[in-house]
């Protein structure tokens, strides 16, 4: 087994605006992306993230070897009850995820 780390250039998390945030999975090269996309699944990806499965939307780009999810914040960014203003947290989450 693989984990993402080994495979990606990078994983990136960031705000998709004040109400969605978006991780994006930079893979080195397309086998990595194909084999990626074949061994990542949506519930695998929404029990990382403690979210509903059909909050998940998911976006295989192939001609950029980019997986990206976009998920909806559990608060609104910059409200009081916000902890990360970027959305930067997550993807810490994906690194050790086994493919």
């Amino acid at each position: 087994m693989k984990t993402l780390s080994k495979i990606t250039k990078y994983i990136r998390s960031k705000n998709a605006g004040p109400f969605w945030v978006t991780v994006d999975l930079f893979f080195k090269d397309k086998d990595s992306f194909f084999y990626a996309c074949k061994n990542i699944s949506n519930e695998e990806v929404s029990n990382i993230l403690k979210i509903k499965r059909n909050h998940l939307k998911r976006f295989d780009i192939e001609n950029l070897k980019v997986i990206k999810f976009s998920f909806p914040r559990k608060n609104i960014q910059g409200s009081r009850l916000d902890r990360d203003m970027h959305g930067a947290s997550f993807a810490i989450l994906f690194e050790k995820l086994s493919v």
